[in-house]
């Protein structure tokens, strides 16, 4: 990867980590005294930005495995994808749980 994509690329991931930070900074911030509600909205922008962050890497992993499983036994296809697929379910779950905490701090259910 050469030194320009690399810079979009993290430019671009921290662009959208934060943008729900900047989108709900206003609202959290007129329901709480001082720095609270942008510090809240900060929490949850992050929450989710790394959450969705390790949610990815851990998907990309798991099918790289699964990809170099079929690789070497082509045969094993159908014994591979199952337990593959509950994973990505699984990970997918945990971002999904980091989506409700972000919208519980948001919201200050």
């Amino acid at each position: 990867m050469n030194k320009k994509a690399a810079i979009i690329l993290f430019t671009a991931f921290f662009l959208l980590t934060l943008a729900p930070v900047v989108l709900a900074a206003d609202e959290a911030a007129e329901a709480l005294p001082g720095n609270a509600g942008a510090l809240i909205a900060l929490g949850a922008g992050l929450c989710l930005g790394i959450a969705a962050l390790g949610g990815s890497i851990g998907q990309g992993i798991a099918i790289k495995g699964a990809l170099d499983g079929i690789a070497r036994n082509p045969g094993a296809s159908g014994k591979i994808m199952t337990p593959m697929i509950i994973g990505l379910a699984m990970i997918e779950s945990l971002v999904i749980y980091s989506l409700v905490v972000a919208l519980l701090l948001v919201f200050k259910i």
